[in-house]
């Protein structure tokens, strides 16, 4: 370390950055998690640095020389923000560039931090530092003596602060010209019409940067001339700026929850979040230039005039440094992170679909709030839904049979069980009716929107409970409703094709077969459940993005203008078929999409050689009495024990799987961190001993109140 230093005072003038290379290269700890390491050896280097006065006075002149001499815009408007690029574009840019580094040129500050902390886990140290030890290497440089030789450098290193400040103020007048142009997206005037109508803070926070920082430039030009403190000229109000800033920040928040009313896209989401990135970085850029302290921050008596308290001036100039050390630290810290992360893909999803898993989940959630009885009528509703259902379902086990006896190539095959599926779920849709499994994924977003508070501490844990009972029996009479029908329909269809063609519709070894993939012990059937489980939680998604997909691009609309289909079902029949399809449109494609996973896992898992299939309650259910039927009623007590035991462990791990996705999502959409867990299934077990009747049977009409409040939320 202390021949680095050497090196340094001996090159100061230099601007190669291989010295300060070496500096950090004695800072940085074994490993990254080692922080007491990376402290220790900071604070080393601050005790020969008081030990060397000319050392730290060298080491001052150097940085500031390498900061003047390169461009450092790019550094403070690029880096940590998203680019103008799209998701997509950027997207596989990170790839490429993980595999091929883009080349580095060194006139840019950006790409000097290639060379000075080129591992991706550097920020991990600097930031375990304790901000008190940066700030005590920051205070030693700060008031080391200038440094000064034959060339007269004292008065250089002004030159360089001032270059470096020129820098500073372009980048802010560069993200000021970008947050305009963002302000005026086609997608962001869509969602908020009224920023068109009046003068947009967007636009108007440019104009009063472009005053602040004239005003700015003329006090510092001033300032440099010598001018008598009490003739520098006025400093425009940073106040209004700050209020500009303050609307932006307004309308992106309105336009974030009118994009969970009306959809949102994955363009528009990356676009908000570059916008909030740009205005934070601009307010700390601000914050950093700040010269509403400028005239005290170097207290000079032959500029005063008048009685002055030197003493009063120098405590409150050091307060101010002392706050401006501290932002400057942390935003140094943020661009450090920002560029050692800047290949990252993790941290590219996270900051881009957060917003539109929320708005995916937001409308699986008011989806979700039809799939919950509240009193006796919707309970006996939701029982008939199911039923319908399950009497689909049980000509549905009987099609897909039949395509099985085809013996059709592995894709056809698939592409027929698919289509039997996907076809039989969308008439359920379109019938009104309802497959119990797919419940879980709509009702855990509800839960969900539940648990959401700020600070997860203001839940009310009486009506989660309440929320929590209700889902349960609604999804007990489902199951009910569709086991209960789907079993005997299965059985009469079997006995039907028995008595109408002369013989069964499975044999006896199928039979076998079929209730030997629903023993739970025997077969792979509660992982094929947990496959299934994946497919519902999949298929809620993509409803839900279908769903946002239908608000965002204006479906029904869009529908009536087709002309094509205007001639084939006229005006009226168009306009109701293109809300229908608005309203039903993340139905029918998560049904669909359903279909497709549940037909085409078994055929991939058989071209692979891998052990993959799925296992669903109520397509078990109907094996389970297509075999019946199979074996002329001949089956041991065990068989059917272990068969009925069978189908309901493969509907519990169908139904656990899909809600605890879709739970997780939700909560990580709404950024959630529910802290009451314990708590919550503490109360939840204590009213299941309590009244365990309200977990199956509902009372027989609301209580007032909540009709009231039910009502309202409508």
């Amino acid at each position: 370390m202390l021949s680095t230093l050497k090196l340094i005072a001996a090159d100061h003038n230099s601007d190669n950055i291989d010295h300060l290379v070496a500096l950090i290269n004695t800072l940085r700890p074994r490993k990254p998690e080692f922080a007491a390491e990376a402290a220790e050896n900071l604070r080393i280097l601050v005790q020969l640095l008081h030990g060397e006065p000319a050392q730290a006075s060298a080491l001052r002149h150097y940085v500031l020389r390498l900061f003047s001499t390169r461009r450092q815009i790019s550094l403070y408007t690029d880096t940590g923000i998203l680019p103008n690029a799209g998701f997509f574009t950027e997207l596989f840019q990170r790839l490429s560039f993980r595999m091929l580094p883009p080349a580095l040129d060194e006139n840019y500050l950006r790409d000097c931090l290639d060379r000075l902390l080129p591992a991706e886990t550097d920020y991990v140290w600097i930031n375990a530092i304790p901000t008190a030890d940066w700030l005590g290497f920051f205070d030693l440089l700060s008031h080391a003596a200038p440094y000064t030789d034959a060339d007269n450098n004292a008065a250089s290193e002004a030159i360089d602060r001032h270059k470096t400040i020129g820098e500073l103020l372009e980048a802010i007048q560069t993200l000021s010209y970008r947050i305009s142009a963002m302000g005026l997206e086609p997608a962001l005037l869509r969602l908020y019409p009224s920023i068109d109508e009046f003068e947009s803070p967007f636009l108007m926070q440019n104009v009063e940067l472009h005053l602040y920082l004239n005003s700015y430039r003329h006090h510092l030009a001033a300032a440099d001339s010598q001018v008598p403190l009490a003739d520098l000229p006025p400093l425009e109000d940073a106040r209004h700026l700050s209020v500009m800033l303050d609307q932006c920040d307004t309308i992106v928040l309105k336009i974030r929850k009118n994009a969970l009313r009306m959809g949102s896209s994955v363009a528009l989401t990356y676009l908000l979040v570059r916008l909030e990135q740009s205005i934070a970085r601009l307010r700390k850029l601000l914050n950093l230039v700040d010269v509403g302290e400028v005239s005290i921050s170097a207290p000079n008596t032959e500029k005063w005039e008048g009685p002055v308290d030197l003493h009063e001036a120098e405590a409150l100039a050091s307060v101010k440094q002392l706050a401006k050390r501290t932002q400057a630290l942390e935003l140094g810290r943020e661009l450090i992170e920002g560029h050692n992360r800047k290949y990252a893909v993790r941290e590219l999803f996270a900051d881009n679909i957060n917003l539109l898993a929320r708005n995916v989940t937001e409308n699986a959630s008011r989806t979700g709030e039809h799939y919950i009885a509240e009193d006796r009528s919707e309970y006996g509703a939701m029982f008939r839904s199911a039923s319908g259902a399950g009497v689909i379902i049980g000509f549905m086990s009987m099609l897909k049979i039949l395509a099985s006896y085809l013996r059709a190539a592995p894709l056809v095959e698939a592409f027929l069980f698919s289509m039997n599926y996907s076809v039989g779920f969308m008439l359920i849709h379109i019938l009104h009716f309802t497959v119990a499994t797919k419940q879980p994924a709509m009702t855990a977003s509800r839960i969900a929107s539940g648990l959401q508070s700020r600070d997860g501490s203001n839940i009310d844990i009486d009506s989660l409970v309440e929320l929590i009972v209700k889902v349960i029996r609604t999804q007990f009479i489902a199951v009910a409703g569709n086991l209960l029908l789907a079993f005997p329909v299965a059985y009469l269809i079997a006995f039907g094709y028995h008595a109408l063609f002369g013989h069964h519709l499975v044999t006896p070894d199928k039979a076998m077969h079929l209730l030997h993939d629903i023993d739970p012990l025997a077969s792979l059937a509660l992982f094929h459940a947990a496959i299934a489980g994946v497919c519902l939680f999949l298929a809620g998604l993509i409803s839900g993005y279908y769903d946002n997909k239908a608000l965002y691009t204006h479906m029904a609309k869009r529908v009536t203008r087709a002309r094509w289909l205007g001639k084939l079902l006229g005006k009226p029949r168009l306009a109701r078929f293109g809300e229908y399809l608005e309203r039903n449109l993340g139905g029918l494609m998560g049904n669909f999409y359903f279909g497709i996973l549940l037909g085409t896992i078994g055929t991939i898992g058989f071209m692979l050689g891998l052990p993959i299939d799925i296992r669903h309650i109520t397509f078990s259910a109907t094996n389970f009495a297509t075999a019946l039927v199979g074996l002329d009623n001949h089956m041991s007590l065990y068989t059917a024990v272990i068969s009925v035991v069978g189908v309901l462990a493969i509907g519990t791990v169908n139904l656990w799987v899909s809600f605890s996705l879709a739970l997780f999502v939700a909560l990580r959409a709404r950024q959630v961190r529910f802290q009451h867990g314990l708590i919550l299934a503490k109360a939840v077990f204590s009213r299941f001993l309590k009244k365990p009747k309200d977990f199956f049977i509902p009372p027989k009409r609301v209580p007032i109140q909540e009709e009231d409040e039910k009502k309202t939320s409508a």
